[in-house]
């Protein structure tokens, strides 16, 4: 290997490294955040939960395909749902043999305040970075997951 090759070759071992540490990161805080909108909510079902309240009102077979988790688990996540309250089932008015999905005001209210907590705990870890900074890495990161996604 060529000198080149190889610092390449380490430094996307340290990309695989620290995009490890972040998931274990997302993976903890998702749990956090699923128990800080329900005690109950499982974490599979609180990420559900959050799309839904990206996207509004849903039939489940969008929910199959965008996230793509199959029907049976989708309809498993969307009962576990409706059992704690956070989530309401209502008749497609397009399609009256269907129904549709949409986040309780409840969860809502929920969500938006662990969305707000979040918000406040990522700008006291990353108070010191300028601005300037910030924006680079969210344009970074966005390059990677759209690279990863071509």
């Amino acid at each position: 290997m060529t000198e080149t090759s190889t610092s390449r070759a380490d430094l996307l071992g340290g990309l695989e490294q620290e995009v490890g540490v972040m998931i274990r990161r997302i993976r903890r805080v998702i749990g956090e955040r699923a128990r800080a909108v329900h005690p109950e909510l499982q974490s599979s079902s609180y990420l559900m939960l959050t799309w839904l309240t990206q996207h509004g009102a849903q039939r489940s077979s969008a929910m199959v395909e965008s996230l793509g988790i199959d029907k049976g688990a989708i309809s498993r996540q969307v009962q576990h749902l409706l059992d704690l309250g956070l989530v309401d089932r209502t008749p497609d008015p397009d399609d009256g043999r269907a129904t549709l999905i949409s986040i309780s005001a409840a969860a809502a209210e929920r969500i938006t305040e662990v969305k707000h907590d979040r918000r406040r705990w990522l700008d006291e870890r990353l108070g010191d970075w300028p601005d300037q900074d910030l924006s680079e890495f969210v344009r970074m990161l966005a390059s990677y997951n759209a690279a990863l996604d071509a």
